[in-house]
């Protein structure tokens, strides 16, 4: 197995236009990535998180996400969905996905083979990319 990564994406104002879609069908399409679990919430007005059915964001009345139907692993819990909820403004959604780096894999098992093991992992957010190379231009 490949790395498990997730996501948390923030819709401002419930506006989700569905341009990312192509890409993550495409990721998977070609054996990238494998989607665990894919979800979707909106933090009320009130602060209460509620799930959100995978179905038309972009009101065009296509299944926009229908190919995603029933993506769930169980790994996402409740308490999950609520921490997710809390990184959000009340009045914005949210897509949690869950994904198994597939490209990874085989790499990982070479390693693990040898008698590796991971110490450490980590992500570094685009934005300090930017500004380090910003600032060595």
């Amino acid at each position: 197995m490949g790395p498990i990564d997730y996501i948390v994406v923030e819709f401002p104002g419930n506006r989700m236009t569905g341009e990312g879609l192509p890409l993550l069908v495409d990721l998977v399409d070609r054996g990238v990535i494998r989607i665990l679990d894919l979800m979707f919430v909106r933090k009320e007005e009130d602060g209460s998180v509620v799930g959100m059915e995978v179905a038309d964001f972009t009101g065009d009345g296509a299944l926009d996400l229908a190919i995603f139907e029933g993506a769930s692993s169980g790994l996402l819990g409740e308490d999950d969905i609520e921490e997710a909820g809390s990184a959000l403004e009340p009045g914005n959604s949210a897509g949690i996905l869950v994904y198994e780096n597939l490209w990874a894999a085989p790499f990982a098992t070479a390693l693990r083979r040898g008698g590796a093991q991971l110490v450490a992992s980590g992500r570094i957010p685009v934005p300090a990319v930017l500004a380090a190379l910003d600032a060595t231009e």
